[in-house]
């Protein structure tokens, strides 16, 4: 029995890290390569994971999921090393510059509809996106694009005859149909980008197992519930945390979407680790969740997906990559062809 190959993105801290910890307390035989931007956080996480599991075998890999380039280098990397990838968990994502409308959220936090304000953030959360030097929205490129297009890199490793191999989203309750336009992809003239992009992954994950399923390609998508990570708490400032975590854990008693740790968070990532995969709903969102007792649990949750604008989508992902790779070999001090690009691509 080969070795499983477990590639996890964004695993120097929060939930990809937990899910590393879990995944090797699982299978100590595994080979988990934290494929991370900045590498010195994962050089400290990859000493963390070793000081925990002294034979295990943890590589590192540069990865910039919001950068076309160091995506296709990270991928050329990973063929060199590894012959088949068993599990590629999408859990890098970047919530920019977030806003949030602190009357409403008061309003919210006293009002029976608190557990769904926390949840999906609606109407509450907004950010600031920009452009990356590629031209597309950072949010997009880094969330969902760089994303895909690792795993349009890694396919022959991904999709190979008589094996099954797993890819599976990191995504959000905070992805809502409302927040995506068919239109607008990249989400350029919206206030939400991290809820667009949070959606556009499950859709890509139904058009996925539709196009790829037959070929050993399986694709799954979770929702880790409200984890106090870097990422929840750049939303609000840290002494605005200490003051409600109390009555966060207060409200935990009652629903079962707050995590709050990341190893709670994690529960639906480890668990599908343990599925089979064809045993799993493609249109089903996994959500971890903890009891009020501090129970972990996984229950699927139906998407709200449609199957005509999830294949519109599928398309227009695969004509962006064709744009996008056409700019990598023509990249040249040529400034007219990089701006036809970037109308292209609008």
């Amino acid at each position: 029995m080969m070795e499983k190959v477990v590639i996890v993105t964004g695993a120097n801290s929060g939930i990809g890290l937990a899910l590393c910890e879990r995944l090797l307390s699982e299978d100590s035989q595994l080979r988990l390569c934290l494929a991370c931007r900045n590498m010195e956080r994962a050089e400290a996480a990859r000493a963390a994971l070793l000081t925990a599991h002294g034979g295990a075998r943890v590589d590192l890999l540069p990865l910039d999921v919001g950068s076309v380039q160091s995506v296709i280098g990270a991928a050329e990397e990973v063929k060199a090393r590894y012959s088949r990838v068993d599990f590629l968990y999408l859990n890098a994502g970047i919530m920019p510059n977030p806003t949030v409308d602190v009357g409403a959220f008061f309003k919210g936090l006293f009002s029976r509809n608190v557990v769904n304000m926390f949840a999906t953030a609606e109407g509450l959360l907004t950010q600031q996106d920009q452009l990356n030097s590629d031209g597309l929205q950072e949010v997009f490129a880094t969330n969902l694009f760089g994303h895909f297009l690792l795993i349009r890199e890694l396919e022959p490793l991904l999709c190979q005859p008589g094996h099954t191999s797993r890819l599976v989203w990191t995504s959000s309750s905070n992805a809502r149909r409302s927040a995506f336009s068919i239109e607008d992809i990249q989400h350029r003239r919206g206030k939400e980008p991290y809820s667009s992009s949070k959606y556009a992954s499950d859709m890509l994950s139904l058009a996925l197992n539709r196009h790829k399923n037959e070929q050993g390609l399986f694709s799954s998508v979770i929702c880790p519930g409200l984890v106090m990570t870097n990422l929840t708490y750049g939303i609000l400032p840290s002494f605005f945390w200490t003051l409600i975590m109390p009555i966060m854990w207060l409200i935990r008693i009652f629903t079962n979407t707050f995590t709050l740790t990341p190893y709670n968070g994690a529960e639906a990532l480890h668990w599908l680790f343990l599925q089979k995969p064809e045993a799993l709903d493609p249109r089903a969102k996994y959500h971890s969740l903890t009891s009020g007792l501090g129970t972990n649990y996984t229950e699927p949750r139906r998407m709200d997906l449609d199957d005509e604008m999830t294949e519109v989508f599928f398309s227009k992902l695969l004509e962006l990559e064709r744009a996008v790779r056409r700019n990598l070999r023509e990249k040249s001090a040529d400034g007219e062809h990089y701006q036809q690009y970037l109308n292209e691509i609008q």
